[in-house]
């Protein structure tokens, strides 16, 4: 692939070659500076929660260096020395120490982002953005990455490496170095893309076909991202559930039911408008009045018994559902709690729980 230096103005390659050697002079210890980097990192998140799939660093090697060293500014006469973006790069770069931390799930990036910026006593963030907010924007797409500059404090390798670039000037520990945190899914859409788009051996041989894939290939990329960060949201609400002394002892209102119903078993609908006060009366019948007492009830393997022993020819909706598990659990006590007095003169509810009571009971004895 052409690069930047394989075009560069004649007039600019002594400037951009001495930086380079200069460079490849002083990129042992620059690596010492990177390695450095990944472990304070590595050490923010040790006793933290948040906890990264991987971290992992580089230090930008000789020839890319020389490559992003010889970008210019177009001149206005073609006559004229075209102008370096960065003139003093040893010193204008701050992507020459990178450190990558990959996280699982889109939310993570940023609690990741904000431990790291608060870690002011090592760090000082001196730049905060989002790569490729534009494409989300105009409606494109693009792998998900925040960029961090940072700027070390006062710190002791940095100034064993500045002892070696300038050694005339007193060392001050400071050095900037950018952290890219991404999530696994946008990390390995980032890296193929970058093999192919950004190594390809020749530019002649790219197809628009291309851009298209990896146009596809990241909304596909949101979607599943999106899906999994939903399964983790239900995951950690279904968790809360259980926990009794918080979202597990939270009283059974209906909405309160609704919620919970709705988490627990989405596919088992019910018009999210429609009043759940007949399910907090069925419930309280039973001493059930907490999120754990309901979540407890609508176990998995319950409703796969309860669906088995009466044959359901539909699909039960939630009102018949929950009345089903309560007869399951409670048996007897449930019909003469909830249904009509042994000698009334109709009584239609008691008689449907009273046959599907028995089909329960059969259904009890032969699984033995």
């Amino acid at each position: 692939m052409v690069s930047a230096w394989d075009t560069l103005d004649d007039r600019l390659r002594p400037i951009v070659q001495a930086s380079t050697d200069e460079y490849a002079r002083v990129r042992p210890a620059l690596e010492s500076v990177t390695a450095e980097m990944e472990a304070s990192l590595r050490a923010v998140f040790a006793d933290s929660q948040v906890k990264p799939l991987f971290i992992a660093s580089r230090t930008k090697t000789v020839e890319s260096f020389r490559d992003k060293a010889s970008r210019t500014l177009p001149a206005e006469d073609a006559s004229e020395v075209p102008t370096l973006l960065f003139p003093d790069p040893l010193r204008n770069l701050t992507d020459l120490v990178g450190v990558r931390v990959i996280m699982t799930l889109p939310h993570e990036v940023d609690e990741a982002a904000n431990l790291i910026k608060r870690q002011r006593a090592e760090f000082d963030c001196r730049g905060d953005r989002e790569k490729d907010i534009g494409s989300i924007e105009s409606g494109t797409y693009g792998y998900s990455s925040r960029h961090l500059i940072l700027r070390t404090i006062q710190n002791e390798t940095v100034r064993e490496f500045h002892r070696l670039l300038e050694p005339t000037q007193k060392p001050n520990g400071s050095y900037l170095f950018e952290v890219q945190i991404r999530t696994v899914l946008a990390h390995a859409w980032s890296e193929i893309e970058h093999d192919i788009r950004f190594k390809a051996g020749d530019p002649r041989a790219w197809s628009p076909y291309f851009d298209r894939q990896f146009i596809a290939t990241a909304a596909m990329l949101e979607t599943v991202e999106n899906e999994f960060a939903e399964l983790h949201e239900r995951y950690e609400t279904v968790t809360g559930f259980w926990d009794e002394e918080g979202e597990g002892s939270a009283p059974l209102t209906p909405n309160r039911i609704r919620d919970i119903w709705m988490t627990l078993l989405p596919h088992v609908n019910r018009k999210a408008g429609d009043d759940w006060g007949w399910a907090a009366e069925l419930l309280a019948a039973h001493g059930l009045r907490t999120t754990m007492d309901l979540a407890g009830l609508l176990q998995a393997d319950a409703i796969t018994q309860v669906r088995e022993a009466l044959d359901h020819r539909y699909s039960p909706g939630p009102d018949r559902l929950l009345d089903d598990l309560l007869l399951w659990r409670f048996g007897k006590a449930h019909i003469d709690l909830t249904a009509e007095p042994e000698d009334a003169p109709v009584k239609p509810r008691r008689e449907s729980l009273g046959r599907r009571y028995r089909q329960m009971q059969l259904y009890r004895a032969r699984e033995k």
